[in-house]
């Protein structure tokens, strides 16, 4: 969660432009109140640089110096963009502009297109994908689904580095970059695409950049309307900004100098898009008289988790290890980073969703927890285990909170009833405004006590619950405010994009987490290999993927967890080491490169049960094999099967329907989706199988031991002979 969302508490607008400047410490005060000519702010993480900046745009706003109209202030997401709305909002400074490069661009691009080029501007298209592939089938390219993947991202590689398609070979050369096929044909393919697009009229996303820039350079005119608009400008992220950015960010500055930018070369995890952090590493040399303040007072993490984030920086090499900031804790005293070995991923993903359901119960919020991984592909893992385990989680880079049919169907019930109040009987009891938004909101499905399941029965219910909280805030801090009052609160949200808290444990891969923090953070699969990722060969990769690991540990606020499996699946052999990167760091390792900056005390720890619970099953495997042919089996549904997809299956029918029969009932008493009781691949296991006892049921993928406790005893009738009734959870 982001720290604007940490706390949905409203804070008063600051009464004056001095009161603005309260509560910043020395260096965020020095960057708030330099508003005149070049400032650069080299900002570690968790050291409040978002605080810095619209504290910065507000005093600006607020003592008459800038006008809000006149301020674009520029970041790299919708959320950051609309993080960013919302706080100057709180801070009465209200007009100004926060927009990522894109959405701003687009705007321009779209307003002063007929005036440029006359008629309608083209399409923009969703996504590049398929266009892709009508380019590769008009080359005789034939691609699979990963190089056509690979082939879009070097097409955009291309453009944000202003490379055309002749230029391509010649520029994938320099850079050092790997390329998914020949640079020829990637090169052919490129020109292609463009010639798809002018064909078809449509252009895509880098193309609104590319264009507005262009007409920048060619009409003046149009350049000085921009610039008459925009007088000042911020730039978050500055060490993300590509050279088509860049350059966009200099044709709207034009000869002046007012411009704030703000990074960290540390936090640089994008330069396979083109981003680069040469540019904020350059900024004195561009501009001798900038102002530069160095914020590395961390607010976020605790000492022990910032010596960890340190430790790494140190054994860094390069020119963005060269201008590392050293950060100091500002807060009081945590435990220790947790470094955990397991004997492969299955058990670790266990590992991790049992000890989130021990802090889960321990008091600890859902939704202050995250599992942060190195690629997509290994979410599926976790969500199964924190399925089993019941904890609730979303998805990072899932729909977005103001999206959700639940909510957009609760804001039309709160708006009714904002108008029609007084003829509404579900409001003739509700005294205050968090009364009648809990009033409306029972009629949309809210309970006082949440449901048992962790499915999308729980989903809906948390998006409410998420209102109701919002409301309760919202009363305290504004005293007689009304349900017309609310709702337009939530508009406002809405329109910014600043969503309220939802439980539920977060699962994000390291670059969706980004700008992200928690109380908790679990770091997993920090093996070789995975991070750093193994097409990582150069020097310049292996940095970033620091870097990138850098994130992940600065995303915690008091307790982290580090762990690693020795294998990939069940029986495999365990062959992985943990990430050179730990070594020198975590406890009973020596640095391998650079200086060590201290060890991390604590013990490692083995991945192994609690206290008083059984052994997990797979602390001794062989491989798992198919039954029918005997090929080793490494995906997770095959391995629940025991066999091939391919393999012919003898699955009794007559159990496999009785089970999803009996499977339908308990969900629908439990109030949670079917696949949250077993999964269509486990229920076609014990169909395949048809265990006559506990162990041979315990022995199938997908039935861990909580879930034996509740069903076995109905899943063992039905692979008797009988329907499962009266057994199982709830009787």
């Amino acid at each position: 969660m982001t720290a604007a969302t940490h706390s949905t508490l409203f804070p008063q607008v600051p009464d004056t432009a001095d009161a603005v400047l309260e509560g910043l410490d020395p260096e965020q005060r020095e960057v708030a109140t330099a508003l005149h000519g070049p400032v650069c702010v080299l900002a570690g993480a968790g050291t409040g640089k978002t605080r810095a900046i619209t504290h910065r745009i507000a005093y600006g706003v607020r003592a008459g110096i800038l006008q809000p109209s006149s301020v674009l202030a520029v970041t790299f997401t919708n959320r950051a963009a609309g993080e960013m709305r919302g706080r100057l909002r709180q801070l009465g400074a209200q007009g100004v502009q926060a927009r990522t490069f894109h959405s701003a661009a687009l705007r321009q691009l779209q307003y002063f297109w007929p005036k440029a080029v006359g008629g309608a501007m083209p399409r923009l298209v969703d996504g590049k994908i398929q266009l892709v592939a009508d380019a590769a089938a008009a080359c005789r390219i034939r691609l699979d689904r990963g190089e056509l993947r690979d082939a879009t991202a070097e097409i955009e590689w291309s453009k944000v580095t202003q490379t055309v398609p002749a230029d391509y070979p010649l520029a994938v050369v320099k850079a050092g970059r790997e390329t998914p096929r020949d640079p020829a044909e990637v090169a052919q393919l490129y020109s292609v695409y463009e010639d798809l697009k002018r064909s078809r009229s449509v252009i895509d996303f880098e193309d609104v950049l590319l264009l507005t820039v262009a007409i920048l350079q060619d009409r003046h005119d149009i350049a000085e309307q921009v610039r008459a608009q925009y007088q000042h400008f911020v730039v978050d992220e500055y060490q993300d900004v590509s050279p088509l950015q860049q350059r966009l960010l200099e044709l709207w500055l034009g000869d002046r100098d007012s411009l704030c930018v703000v990074g960290d070369a540390s936090q640089t995890i994008y330069s396979f898009t083109g981003a680069t952090p040469d540019h904020l590493l350059d900024f004195r040399i561009r501009h001798p008289g900038a102002t530069v303040v160095k914020l590395v007072r961390d607010y976020r993490s605790t000492p022990q988790v910032v010596h960890l984030a340190n430790g790494l920086l140190a054994q860094a090499r390069g020119r963005a290890a060269d201008h590392r900031l050293e950060l100091v804790s500002q807060r009081a005293a945590g435990p220790e980073p947790g470094y955990t070995e397991y004997v492969d991923e299955p058990a670790e993903a266990e590992g991790a969703a049992r000890r989130i359901r021990e802090l889960i119960d321990a008091g600890v919020p859902a939704a202050e927890i995250a599992i942060l991984f190195r690629t997509n592909s290994q979410s599926e893992t976790y969500e199964q285990a924190l399925a089993d385990a019941g904890v609730p989680y979303q998805l990072r880079g899932a729909e977005r909170f103001f999206d959700r049919p639940e909510v957009r169907k609760a804001g039309i019930a709160l708006r009714g009833a904002a108008r029609f109040g007084g003829n509404d009987a579900l409001l003739d009891d509700a005294v205050d405004l968090p009364s009648q938004v809990r009033a409306v909101l029972s009629g949309e499905g809210w309970t006082t006590e949440p449901p048992a399941s962790s499915g999308s029965v729980r989903e809906r219910w948390e998006s409410l619950a998420a209102l109701v909280g919002l409301a309760q805030d919202f009363a305290a801090a504004r005293a007689g405010a009304t349900l017309g009052d609310f709702v337009a609160e939530l508009d406002e949200r809405a329109n910014a994009q600043h969503a309220p808290t939802v439980q539920g444990v977060t699962l994000a891969s390291l670059h969706s987490a980004k700008g992200l923090e928690w109380d908790v953070v679990f770091l997993v699969g920090v093996a070789e290999g995975m991070v750093p990722i193994t097409y990582a060969k150069t020097d310049e990769q292996i940095e970033e993927e620091r870097r990138l690991l850098y994130v992940g540990v600065t995303r915690a606020r008091e307790r982290l967890y580090v762990s690693w499996s020795l294998a990939r699946s069940p029986g495999g052999r365990p062959s992985r080491r943990p990430s050179r990167f730990l070594d020198g760091l975590r406890p009973g390792s020596t640095a391998t490169v650079g200086r060590s900056a201290g060890g991390a005390a604590g013990g490692i720890e083995r991945g192994r049960p609690a206290a008083g619970t059984a052994a997990p099953r797979r602390t001794q495997r062989t491989p798992a094999r198919c039954r029918v042919c005997g090929r080793t089996l490494t995906d997770a549904g095959e391995m629940k099967l025991m066999r091939c997809d391919d393999c012919p299956s003898d699955m009794d029918e007559g159990i496999y329907e009785r089970l999803r029969e009996w499977r339908a009932e308990q969900a629908l008493r439990s109030g949670q989706p079917n696949f949250c009781v077993f999964t269509d691949k486990t229920l076609m296991a014990i169909a395949e199988s048809v265990p006559e006892d506990y162990p041979g049921l315990s022995r199938i993928p997908g039935v861990p031991a909580r879930k034996l406790k509740l069903y076995g005893a109905a899943v063992l009738a039905i692979c008797a002979g009988g329907s499962g009734a009266g057994d199982g959870e709830g009787d």
